[in-house]
């Protein structure tokens, strides 16, 4: 008897499950980032870090990002808007590389702390979550 290296049948998932547990996986991930945002009250100081940053109404954007983080999430999951919710998370993940991440390198943890390669897989995992969107959209509508 011979036996199939797990490689060979690796991932066990049609590319169509592996697209839908990106999605929900991706939502989950930015639901959280905000709900801990939340829970733990560091939200004030968050609005003053942006302020010191130079954006205007700190408390006001903190809020305006935590609340899409968890509708955007919370709609993707679902599978409804999934482009314009994956296009505002986007914008979210580039600004916090612009505003964080950036200056604190590339690793973000072992390496370094806190730098830009977790954000970048966040967008990169976005914008494949949103072709995926596209192409099952386009296919919907034949003309």
């Amino acid at each position: 008897m011979t036996s199939v290296p797990f490689w060979r049948c690796a991932p066990w998932l049609t590319l169509p499950q592996a697209l839908l547990l990106l999605r929900v996986a991706i939502a989950v991930f930015f639901m959280a980032h905000a709900a801990v945002r939340l829970v733990n009250g560091s939200m004030p100081r968050f609005g003053l870090f942006l302020e010191s940053r130079g954006l205007p109404w700190g408390l006001a954007l903190v809020w305006l990002i935590t609340l899409w983080e968890l509708a955007a999430g919370t709609l993707m999951a679902l599978g409804r808007r999934v482009r314009l919710c994956a296009a505002g998370l986007l914008v979210i993940a580039a600004g916090g590389i612009v505003l964080i991440h950036a200056r604190l390198g590339w690793f973000v943890g072992e390496h370094g702390v806190g730098g830009m390669e977790y954000s970048l897989c966040l967008i990169i995992a976005l914008l494949v979550i949103m072709a995926a969107d596209r192409e099952s959209q386009q296919r919907q509508r034949p003309f």
